[in-house]
């Protein structure tokens, strides 16, 4: 069986350090085998979760296609980056809605069920965004989503890229293709 990833990233800003890290790991699941779909959340227009507008409007189009590309694939593949110690209001506010039921398939399975994910994160700080995976893991394990160990944080992003897009180092640029490949090897298995 061939493993479907998605792969995102928190960051809409183009040029993000985050995604081209997210392009270098997809390069890994890819190797490893899998099939792989990228998708940017900005493309998606969704509101700011509110219960009261859902109560009035129902389900977001938007949060209904999201959620059958998440319902399609076995893992997902996500570049965090870390917004003042914690993720994105865009990747926050995204998971919210499609963590909700959507009445019009009363008996679908939740959208993260038995989901695998795996996270990297790029940041100019030292850290390179670290807190940010630290507070999506919460948020992932309390979906039900499996977080793998294998995850990749690149401090001082700013400095680690090439004019192409590749990172300087070749030992980096390894373990970032290791996350993909370790989720896509994951996802075979579940």
């Amino acid at each position: 069986m061939t493993p479907r990833l998605l792969a995102f990233c928190g960051s809409s800003r183009s040029g993000s350090f985050n995604q081209t890290l997210l392009d270098l790991a997809v390069h890994g699941a890819l190797d490893a085998g899998a099939e792989v779909t990228a998708l940017r959340l900005a493309d998606y227009q969704l509101p700011i979760y509110d219960g009261d507008w859902e109560g009035e409007h129902g389900l977001p189009a938007a949060a209904r296609v999201l959620q059958t590309l998440f319902r399609e694939h076995d893992g997902l593949l996500i570049a965090t980056p870390d917004y003042n110690g914690g993720y994105t209001a865009l990747l926050k506010n995204t998971l919210d809605w499609l963590s909700r039921p959507d009445p019009k398939l009363p008996k679908a399975q939740p959208v993260f069920h038995c989901k695998i994910a795996a996270l990297l994160s790029a940041s100019p700080g030292h850290l390179g965004g670290i807190r940010s995976q630290q507070a999506l893991h919460g948020v992932l394990h309390r979906l039900g989503v499996i977080v793998l160990p294998e995850a990749f944080a690149l401090g001082s992003a700013h400095q680690a890229f090439d004019d192409d897009g590749e990172l300087k180092d070749v030992q980096v640029d390894k373990a970032v293709r290791h996350v993909g490949a370790a989720l896509a090897r994951m996802a075979t298995r579940t």
